[in-house]
């Protein structure tokens, strides 16, 4: 039996995918900024919980209003779903966001995406398991050459130093990125996405707060000016910045393709972060790629159409008992 498109049990068909892939580059785009603005913050004395709790605050700030307007007076919908809220603000926000910026502190930026966006295979998986949906053939081939695709965007067949806590921080941040997918593609709870979006971040800036305060987490600052493109930017500017392009927009942005496209093909597509990445970091920090990371973006590509393609070909299965 052919599996619905969407990749959480449901009978709603894959509504606008145009709309949905516009919407899923645009958060990819964004999110790949994030590296390029913050490892000067790090480097410069900045902790990783600071810059987190700072970033992921202002975007809560910024959507809150939006994602309270959404609700339109249904409240009984956050009490419904105050385990999804949680869910998503302490894995798929706090975990996803810390661990990745802990495992930069510790390795290369290229390992450390290539190590988290291994989320997309870890959907697929997810839903095989837990909804039945069996991936066919062109699903697992676009799934290959995206992964190769990484690899070459990368550079790792050079040769990358990776350090044990770096890739151990790393993979947390693959299972929080993970969590980001399957939530954001589940449109059966009722939560418009910029409520789930709002509702993650208060949740998260509460947690990363709370760790801060007790000390469980360093929260360290500095005030030195950090430079991009030769240009030197006082870090609270660069702090708003994360909190509004690459933390707000992103994730109201990726709920919303997740929802049009499913998790899913929504989580392929979001391959195109680390193709982002390596060209905010030309722009920004002056590292420009070599001709093998250009074929690797091409790869990526590639295979989030095969992935697109292998749709049709997934097929409904008895799932197991998790």
């Amino acid at each position: 039996m052919t599996a619905l498109t969407h990749d959480i049990d449901q009978t709603v068909p894959m509504s606008h995918p145009r709309a949905g892939l516009a919407l899923a580059l645009g958060s990819a785009v964004s999110f790949g900024l994030s590296g390029a603005l913050a490892r000067p913050l790090l480097e410069s004395g900045w902790s990783a919980g600071t810059v987190s709790m700072f970033r992921i605050a202002i975007a809560g700030l910024a959507v809150l209003p939006f994602g309270l307007s959404a609700l339109r007076g249904r409240w009984s919908l956050l009490r419904a779903n105050a385990g999804t809220l949680l869910l998503y603000g302490l894995v798929a926000v706090t975990v996803a966001q810390f661990c990745y910026f802990s495992a930069v502190r510790h390795m290369e930026v290229a390992p450390a995406l290539l190590i988290e966006f291994t989320a997309p295979a870890t959907v697929v998986a997810w839903m095989w398991l837990r909804h039945g949906q069996r991936p066919g053939r062109v699903t697992f081939l676009g799934a290959a050459i995206a992964v190769l695709g990484l690899v070459l965007v990368l550079d790792l067949l050079s040769g990358a130093d990776l350090s044990t806590a770096g890739v151990l921080w790393a993979l947390a941040a693959m299972v929080g990125c993970t969590t980001h997918f399957v939530v954001s593609g589940d449109t059966t709870n009722g939560l418009p996405p910029l409520t789930l979006a709002a509702g993650g971040f208060v949740v998260a800036t509460v947690a990363l707060a709370t760790l801060g305060l007790t000390g469980l987490l360093p929260m360290a600052t500095a005030s030195e000016q950090v430079t991009y493109a030769g240009t030197s930017v006082s870090p609270w500017v660069v702090l708003v910045t994360l909190g509004l392009v690459t933390a707000a927009l992103p994730y109201t942005l990726g709920i919303a393709a997740a929802r049009h496209l499913g998790s899913r093909l929504a989580s392929f597509v979001a391959l195109s972060e680390v193709v982002a990445g390596v060209l905010w970091a030309i722009v920004l920090l002056g590292e420009v790629p070599r001709p093998v990371q250009v074929l690797g973006g091409v790869l990526i590509l590639t295979g989030v159409v095969a992935v697109k393609l292998g749709e049709r070909s997934i097929r409904t299965v008895d799932p197991l008992p998790v």
